[in-house]
């Protein structure tokens, strides 16, 4: 291996160390050589499905939905996630019996997150119509959320971001982010970016947020703050949008001040959240109505 694979090996073993032990994720291993690859690990889903008491009739025909959900080649990657997106947030509808009624098998325990099993492996080899590796992908209850892409200092995450709006291309592995919530970029001095499928590079977010340990580096001190087990659950049940052919997350300030106007409702007191120009209004206005209308 030259330098700069043993500089980036170097920062990619800290990014697992961290997910593992700090995160407190189940590390899968490295999956470069392993030949069956998917963004639904079937064999991790219905394990975790079994020991949420679902029977093995309608684990199989919610599985075989959300396959094919994520998986049709007529559709926009957009389309296939927002429908992916669909059966994550409200279950996949399904009946054990013909003439029974319809029930949820809920793919993610959205009150809880601490019940989901979050996972993470490293250089997953996809087979699309090109191959690709992404450095390291999340994994929550089998169902891969997230796509991290690390590089070395001395390289811009804007080469990171590049390499996975390359990868969402149907001439690569565009399949595989159709269950992708977080796009992620990152090295030790930049810190990290995040985005969504289909979001420009122009578009990246950086999460901005006070850190008490100024010791950690910024790539991991906003890691440990997205990809905190509750925050990015409550992020993509609460913080997704899709607007008019776009996917959206928030950024920062969008998030907390959201959050600060649910806490005004619930003791049914009113407020003012203070905008500058350009800020997001907008989104602002969108998410904490959906939460109202909702709770």
């Amino acid at each position: 291996m030259n330098t700069v694979g043993q500089i980036e090996r170097l920062t990619q073993n800290r990014i697992v160390r961290l997910f593992r032990d700090e995160l407190k994720y189940t590390y899968l291993g490295n999956w470069e050589d392993r030949t069956n690859n998917s963004n639904i690990e079937e064999e991790l889903l219905t394990n975790y499905l079994a020991k949420k008491g679902y029977s093995p009739t309608l684990i199989t025909k919610a599985l075989y939905e959300i396959r094919v959900t994520a998986n049709n080649y007529n559709e926009s990657l957009y389309t296939n996630n927002k429908n992916i997106y669909k059966l994550l947030r409200y279950g996949v509808q399904v009946k054990a019996k013909a003439g029974e009624n319809y029930e949820p098998v809920k793919l993610i325990d959205w009150k809880e997150p601490e019940e989901n099993d979050f996972a993470i492996a490293e250089e997953v080899t996809i087979q699309g119509n090109r191959e690709k590796r992404p450095d390291i992908v999340l994994y929550v209850n089998g169902i891969a959320l997230g796509v991290l892409e690390l590089k070395r200092s001395t390289v811009s995450i804007g080469d990171g971001i590049r390499q996975s709006i390359v990868n969402q291309q149907k001439e690569f592995i565009g399949s595989f982010f159709s269950t992708v919530q977080f796009v992620l970029a990152g090295n030790n001095t930049e810190g990290l970016s995040y985005g969504t499928i289909g979001t420009p590079e122009k578009f990246f977010l950086k999460w901005k947020e006070d850190v008490e340990d100024v010791s950690c580096l910024p790539l991991d001190k906003y890691l440990l703050k997205i990809c905190n087990k509750k925050r990015l659950i409550e992020i993509i049940y609460d913080f997704v949008l899709f607007d008019g052919g776009i996917k959206k997350l928030p950024r920062a300030h969008q998030y907390f001040g959201t959050k600060a106007a649910q806490e005004h409702i619930r003791r049914r007191e009113g407020g003012i959240i203070w905008h500058t120009h350009g800020s997001g209004k907008s989104i602002v206005m969108v998410l904490l109505a959906k939460w109202i209308l909702e709770n």
